[in-house]
């Protein structure tokens, strides 16, 4: 037990240190541009491609048929839908291949206004209000 408590005094230190060293590099307009415009394109493409496997495992696809069905090799398409990808991101047409595949299509539609706002600001200005960044972070998917 008393290793267990020494290992969670350390695990809490170093994630505060994280935590204080993100909070200081935020301070810097082009890390904060930098870290929010990475944030919303890993969670965006996180969430399209989860809802790809989601509408293919409804339908009864296997990843393999999905792939033949766009031309594309079912190793590649069992890649990008596995759990936790951290290979290349898609590109746009390819997640708009698999769509249309799927009967479905990808397109644009606004960020929650919360969302938006800190998203936009931090974009425009290199400013952000700290407690909403940090709640854009606290979302699974900061597209919604």
């Amino acid at each position: 037990m008393a290793y267990h408590l020494r290992y969670a005094k350390r695990v809490r230190a170093v994630t505060s240190a994280f935590w204080d060293d993100l909070a200081a590099d935020l301070d810097d307009p082009r890390f904060l541009r930098e870290y929010v415009r990475e944030s919303v394109r890993v969670s965006t493409v996180d969430a399209l491609v989860n809802a790809l496997d989601a509408a293919r495992a409804a339908q009864g696809l296997s990843k393999a048929d999905l792939a033949r069905a766009v031309g594309a090799e079912p190793a590649a398409v069992r890649r990008l839908l596995a759990p936790g990808n951290t290979g290349p991101n898609p590109t746009v047409g390819t997640l708009v291949e698999l769509a249309a595949a799927l009967g479905l299509t990808v397109r644009l539609e606004p960020l929650p206004e919360d969302v938006r706002a800190t998203v936009a600001e931090a974009l425009r200005t290199g400013r952000a209000d700290p407690a909403a960044l940090a709640r854009l972070g606290d979302r699974p998917d900061p597209a919604g």
